[in-house]
């Protein structure tokens, strides 16, 4: 169980998990991707069961953590050293990832009937570990990269995690909200409301700063409705009969804009 914190704590190493193994029975057919989602949910059950914030994926960690569990699958050992000795921090540094802090945890068993299984018993393992656990529940992370991989010959499944203290990189979010419209005269006034916010992280939430709100005939150019706003509605008179589309996205202060979503308004 390898933890650092960058230019500010040595290199720590624990020993590789190993789990006791279960009833011999065939495993359920899986993708290593759909393992490793069956493991984030059990990953995020146990945080967010305790009021923890669930960790938010990082592809890149990702990447390394099956690298990570796919070289202890093909010597099949668990380590928590690379080829060429290198650690989990070699490699987060290696792939260009800025971060401050970071930690892995590694497991280890056979024989249980699923995938599944195999997944919740890593997890019990870790948490039953008070090394592990310190990771998988700590509050100092808020990325992860989960790895999974299996030795055909032996069966046993290696298990990796790694966890990460980053920049928030995690888009904010926005949802178009209802449209009501009141006709007065020749004009329709409708009043459009939206939402969002930025994700929330366990550390180092950037936080959001503005909605950009955008507008359009039907089939003609987006142009920018206004300046950048906190507000979240806005009514406007529009003629009879026509048609309009508004869209908005949001902003984190970190520079990361949502998906716009929109809504089409007939008038």
């Amino acid at each position: 169980m390898p933890v650092r914190t960058r230019r500010l704590l040595p290199l720590l190493i624990g020993l590789a998990l190993l789990l006791p193994a279960a009833v011999p029975a065939p495993a359920t057919a899986s993708t290593a991707s759909d393992a490793e989602s069956i493991l984030l949910k059990a990953v995020n059950y146990e945080r967010t069961r305790r009021g923890l914030v669930q960790m938010r994926v990082d592809s890149r960690l990702y990447a390394i953590a099956r690298d990570r569990s796919e070289y202890q699958a093909s010597r099949d050992i668990g380590s928590h050293t690379h080829s060429g000795g290198r650690t989990v921090f070699d490699l987060i540094q290696s792939a260009g990832i800025k971060w401050y802090a970071a930690g892995e945890i590694i497991a280890q068993n056979r024989y249980y009937p699923s995938i599944t299984e195999s997944a919740k018993a890593a997890v019990r393992g870790w948490l039953n570990s008070p090394t592990h656990r310190s990771i998988l529940l700590s509050k100092g992370y808020n990325y992860i990269g989960l790895g999974y991989a299996m030795n055909s010959g032996s069966e046993r499944r290696y298990w990796t995690g790694v966890f990460m203290k980053g920049p928030d990189r995690t888009r904010p979010y926005a949802v178009m909200g209802s449209v009501s419209k009141r006709t007065e005269g020749s004009l329709v006034k409708v009043t459009i409301r939206w939402s969002g916010g930025d994700r929330r992280l366990q550390v180092l939430t950037s936080g959001f700063r503005y909605f950009q709100v955008q507008r359009r005939r039907a089939g003609g150019t987006w142009s920018n409705w206004g300046t950048p706003t906190t507000r979240t509605t806005r009514t406007v008179g529009w003629g009879r009969n026509t048609t309009h589309e508004v869209r908005v996205r949001s902003r984190d202060r970190a520079g990361h804009y949502s998906p716009w979503v929109s809504v089409t308004i007939r008038t």
